[in-house]
């Protein structure tokens, strides 16, 4: 153990350094020790106890589970919101930490819909000028959902943080038939929108679970007859991305539903750049899972709960 002196010598040197903030040679003069011995005393102080650093990780990642989403299902990126419970703010965080990170500064992000994705876009930091930016929907309008959670409504709230432009999807994502789907795709105003969304550099967008939530929502909107349900049941159906259903092999399921939807189609979403899917929750692993299956994601958001049922499954 250091003698006393020594001691109020480390825990000055220490004050000095770690709570005033000088400089290491500015340490040096004030304790009368060459420059080249202070980071010795620094080093002592730790190993003395006098000093003990404490990291506080704003992100609070899992990188061991990240490591083996990445490697297990050939993704590109994966952050893991590490904790025990269904934490939707700080899944969004890291999702706003990506997105921030990996902002273009011109091009286009575009956006589906849901608590997720009110997450990520509620932590972006805003005041950035980004005008060459344009932020579009992938998905027409959704009454059945809090408001803030519609797709025109984040893609305004997000051109509005990074100072980029918006462009709305004036059409409801799910219509009553097939017909009244078709003439509107066909108006110029609502199709032209989807086409620039398919050629965005990023897409974030949620996943939802077939008879839960906001998916059971979704089909109970289109008010299927009997045959239509049945129809849909017999589908395979496992999950949905911007309100569009696949099977446990990612792959689209036609359906009734399907065909009153106002939304990008999944082989589309698969040909942006960059598909960012962010979820929480382990009851989501069969339809994330689903997801990867198909090729659906590159960047997967997730929370520990998730990341711990998806390696359970895989």
């Amino acid at each position: 153990m250091p003698s006393a002196r020594s001691q109020e010598m480390l825990v000055r040197a220490a004050t000095l350094y770690y709570v005033d903030g000088l400089s290491q040679a500015e340490v040096a003069d004030a304790i009368g020790v060459s420059r080249s011995n202070v980071s010795r005393v620094l080093a002592e102080a730790r190993k003395a106890g006098i000093v003990t650093i404490t990291i506080t990780d704003p992100f609070g990642r899992a990188s061991d589970l990240e490591t083996l989403l990445q490697q297990r299902f050939g993704l590109r990126e994966v952050r893991v919101a590490r904790g025990s419970d269904d934490d939707l703010g700080r899944v969004g965080l890291l999702g706003a930490e990506w997105l921030e990170r990996e902002l273009p500064h011109e091009g286009a992000i575009a956006l589906s819909w849901g608590a997720s994705v009110q997450a990520v876009v509620d932590a972006v930091e805003p005041g950035r000028s980004r005008p060459r930016l344009e932020v579009l929907p992938l998905v027409g309008g959704l009454s059945i959902v809090d408001s803030a959670q519609d797709g025109n409504v984040l893609v305004r709230s997000l051109a509005t943080r990074l100072g980029a432009n918006h462009r709305r999807l004036y059409a409801p994502a799910v219509v009553e038939s097939a017909t009244l789907r078709d003439g509107l795709l066909r108006e110029s105003t609502i199709g032209s929108v989807l086409e620039s969304a398919a050629a965005a550099q990023i897409a974030i967008v949620g996943i939802g679970v077939v008879g839960s939530g906001a998916s059971a929502a979704i089909v109970e909107s289109t008010n299927l007859s009997a045959d239509e349900q049945a129809s849909f049941e017999a589908s395979g159906a496992v999950g949905d991305c911007c309100t569009r259903f696949f099977d446990a092999a990612g792959h689209h399921v036609d359906s009734p539903v399907d065909r009153r939807v106002v939304a990008i189609e999944l082989d589309a979403l698969q040909g942006v750049e960059t598909v960012v899917a962010v979820a929480v929750g382990g009851r989501k692993a069969p339809a994330v899972r689903a997801a990867l299956a198909g090729g659906l994601v590159d960047v997967l958001v997730i929370d520990e709960p998730l990341a711990t049922a998806l390696l359970a499954e895989a």
